[in-house]
């Protein structure tokens, strides 16, 4: 895992600055908000396994000294633990997470669903979601508060055809995401957070050319950042849609 760079002495120059992780964060729903966060004076601890968009993402977010982006892959609990390392040693435990990572398979029956294509959605939006929190929940615990959103979608809660592996697995956030919010001590919130249908590789891997009828993750991430800034421990054990 490699640091692209990192100062948090800007932040305390932000009234109610908050530090946010963000998983996922090098393209779609992740990148959009990570600028419109930083665009907003808040500090993003970013990951992805694409350092190349790393490194271009860390150029494009304001105050971008500010900002801590690594490479990490959520599927790897070694990854995260590694991840959770550097930010203890960096002393800068967000205040929220966003479990934003993720993919789909490809549109097929489950019986022809390669099986490699099928563990890679398990092991990445649900063990990665599972990872996150067992390495980053620790951290949190000692200050009291701390937001936990889990990305969810509308195939957690309901089901469509040729998707089942990417359904099966937003369904396992939802539970999950209910389960540990009842884990929690007072002061924390865990929720699952639909995004609603956004234009975005995922989508049109679902719909082809009619993905591009709907919004573009920008203009997601403006409601999306208010709404996430804004969560409290009242929240704890919601599903919620932007």
């Amino acid at each position: 895992m490699t640091a692209a760079s990192f100062s948090g002495s800007n932040a305390a120059a932000v009234a109610a600055a908050k530090t946010v992780l963000i998983t996922g964060v090098s393209k779609g729903l992740g990148r959009a908000l990570a600028l419109e966060l930083s665009k907003r004076g808040h500090t993003v601890i970013g990951c992805s396994r694409a350092q190349d968009k790393l490194t271009s993402l860390q150029s494009e977010l304001s105050s971008p000294d500010r900002h801590l982006l690594l490479n990490v892959d959520v599927a790897s609990n070694s990854s995260v633990e590694e991840l959770a390392r550097v930010i203890m040693e960096k002393k800068t435990v967000p205040d929220i997470i966003v479990n934003n990572a993720g993919t789909i398979n490809k549109n097929n029956r489950l019986w022809e669903v390669p099986v490699e294509e099928f563990d890679t959605v398990i092991d990445t939006n649900v063990k990665g979601v599972a990872n996150v929190m067992r390495h980053l929940i620790p951290l949190m615990l000692p200050r009291g508060h701390g937001i936990i959103v889990n990305m969810s979608s509308g195939w957690g809660r309901s089901a469509a055809a040729l998707v089942a592996p990417y359904c099966a697995s937003k369904w396992a956030v939802e539970g999950l995401s209910r389960s540990v919010a009842k884990e929690m001590p007072g002061g924390f919130a865990v929720v699952a957070l639909s995004p609603g249908v956004i234009n975005t590789e995922m989508l049109q891997s679902c719909f082809g050319a009619s993905a591009s009828a709907y919004q573009t993750p920008e203009a997601w991430s403006l409601k999306a950042a208010t709404m996430i800034l804004n969560l409290t421990a009242a929240d704890n054990g919601a599903s919620l849609t932007v």
